[in-house]
């Protein structure tokens, strides 16, 4: 089944709303979706009496805009279908009389009838919604701050708050395992592979997320397996499959790693990653070849390590397992052949605590959600919970407007407010957007 586009439910264009005074299809649907209107004496435009038993269901997908819904009209009580428009006349315009999945429409709502067209009942909407909805509708449209609501969001109850907010995570971990499940399909369910990818990935942070994945993708994790005991073996895989070991060399170290690749290589035919990491506008420490130093310490230290996190009920546990420190090269270098002051290079508290919640914790929270088993879900909730708070751009804009910001699971949720509703203004489907709405 088709899904209906988002830009004809949350866009009108410019003409359009002129002529509707701000009134769009999307705000439409969610005033009859909550009632938001004077229901007092409703008339159809033909004259009949109608009383709204049920509005119906909202509809995301193709057909009528709401969906088992039972209205009396006149005498007679009738189930089926809503749909909505700005104007009566988008119902032909739309082809709706020449659609099937129209044929049980049983009420026509409008904001302005302008097409009188008896054959189904119309309900014209205009008169009789509050002018302050619209206008503070067109205010969070208009915003330009940091949130649509950031100065109104104060008014909105903190029970409203929380349980909004812990809707939030829940979404965005099962958005993030709708895209664990595209890996999985590619590597034939195979979970140490996935937890292996995003790992790696996780690893390249923003930057070079995607080539190391790629990298990642191109060496088996039989293959690590195979040679997790010799740290050296297993730098040489992954500084080789990322394109890191192709220049002359002057080090020992280097020229080494160059020849283990280059037998192993061989070996198992790989194919390095055509897409060389960067190394500009970033700090040192997340150098690349830093970041896969600790990756291949990680591998070194570790054995079947998703499977190991899976038995374990304590985070603590898996941020002792993430606490490596690169080999003793690195302690002297951040690029090959690059002398530099002395410095350990281990992954730090704020590397680990990324890690934790953007792979571990996803990754377990998809895992007992793709198999049906709640205590992986759990855990995956508990421990973000346990792990500190994100500080960003996001997390610090929503504690200037007065939301609280206490750990990991906090900031996962607001991530997800400010990325998939605040930009995209859907203060529509917002509990927030909602309440200021409901409150005018």
């Amino acid at each position: 089944m088709t899904t209906k586009s988002s830009t004809e439910n949350l866009n009108l264009s410019s003409s359009a709303a002129a002529e509707t005074g701000g009134m769009t299809e999307r705000l439409l649907q969610f005033i009859w979706q909550f009632q938001y209107f004077n229901q007092g004496e409703l008339q159809s435009t033909s004259g009949e009496a109608i009383q709204i038993i049920f509005p119906g269901t909202y509809n995301t997908n193709q057909g009528p805009d709401f969906t088992d819904a039972k209205i009396k009209i006149g005498k007679t009580t009738w189930a089926g279908n809503v749909e909505l428009h700005l104007f009566s006349s988008d119902w032909k315009k739309h082809n709706h009389h020449r659609d099937k999945n129209y044929d049980n429409v049983i009420l026509h709502v409008v904001w302005e009838d302008d097409f009188p067209d008896y054959n189904i009942p119309v309900l014209n909407l205009k008169s009789r919604v509050a002018k302050v909805l619209l206008q503070r509708y067109q205010e969070l449209m208009n915003t330009q701050g940091f949130i649509p609501c950031e100065k109104t969001i104060a008014s909105v109850k903190p029970i409203v708050l929380e349980s909004w907010t812990e809707r939030l995570l829940a979404e965005r971990l099962i958005r993030k395992s709708a895209i664990i499940e595209t890996f999985l399909n590619q590597n034939d369910h195979h979970w140490e592979e996935t937890f292996w990818w995003l790992l790696a990935r996780n690893f390249g942070i923003k930057i070079n997320a995607d080539s190391f994945e790629a990298m990642a993708r191109s060496i088996p994790v039989n293959i690590l397996a195979k040679h997790k005991n010799q740290i050296h073996q297993i730098e040489a895989l992954l500084m080789g499959q990322a394109n890191l070991l192709n220049e002359k060399f002057k080090e020992d170290y280097p020229i080494m790693l160059e020849k283990e690749y280059e037998f192993y290589k061989g070996k198992y035919k790989l194919r390095p990653n055509t897409c060389t990491p960067f190394f500009l506008r970033m700090r040192p420490g997340n150098f690349p070849t830093i970041r896969l130093g600790q990756l291949a310490m990680l591998i070194h230290q570790s054995e079947h390590l998703f499977s190991k996190i899976k038995e374990t009920v304590s985070v603590k546990d898996v941020k002792k397992w993430l606490d490596v420190t690169a080999n003793d090269y690195w302690h002297y270098h951040y690029r090959f052949d690059e002398l530099s002051s002395f410095k350990k290079k281990n992954l730090g508290a704020a590397m680990i605590d990324n890690i934790l919640i953007n792979t571990v914790c996803t990754v377990l929270f998809a895992y007992g959600h793709f198999n049906k088993e709640q205590k992986y879900k759990d855990r995956a909730l508990q421990w973000l919970e346990e792990i500190t708070a994100e500080s960003n751009l996001i997390t610090k804009g929503f504690q200037l407007v007065g939301l609280q910001n206490k750990n990991a699971r906090d900031s996962q949720a607001l991530i997800e407010l400010k990325n998939e509703y605040c930009s995209k203004k859907r203060c529509l489907d917002c509990a927030v957007g909602n309440a200021i709405l409901k409150n005018s």
